[in-house]
């Protein structure tokens, strides 16, 4: 997101792509719940692993069983996920149970989104730009 109205450079620097973000869990069973109740789709690992992966677009989500730093009770900040349909999402994930921080609406930044805490606390955002161009 631009604070201002200066062109993007398509030069992009050195870095090219989050390939993965890795989170950690005190409960690997209840975080494969909550991420495969979204449809993260899991790619290795599972409730009585110590690492699970996901795919999330070209990238990866991975969950990493380690009791002694989660939860983390500090601010860290908040990954932000796009989806095909934000309010799907957001009917599919409270539909299974899960309670949110926000309901689905548009943001002044161009964005449909709402933000849910995983079991660990971990802030997520699904979101969607409202211009398909965007997407691009």
């Amino acid at each position: 997101m631009l604070c201002h109205d200066e062109p993007v450079s398509d030069a992009g620097g050195p870095i090219r792509s989050v390939s993965a973000v890795t989170l950690a869990t005190s409960d690997m069973s209840a975080s494969t719940q909550f991420y495969e109740a979204i449809g993260f789709v899991r790619l290795y690992g599972g409730p009585d692993t110590e690492f699970t992966s996901y795919r999330a677009g070209t990238g990866f989500l991975n969950i990493q069983q380690d009791p002694a730093h989660a939860p983390n009770g500090r601010i860290w900040g908040r990954v932000i996920f796009w989806v095909a349909d934000v309010d799907a999402t957001y009917a599919q994930l409270t539909g299974a149970g899960y309670p949110t921080v926000t309901t689905p609406c548009d943001a002044p930044w161009g964005e449909r989104y709402f933000h849910v805490h995983d079991p660990d606390g971990h802030e997520l955002s699904f979101a969607r730009p409202l211009d398909p161009e965007r997407l691009v």
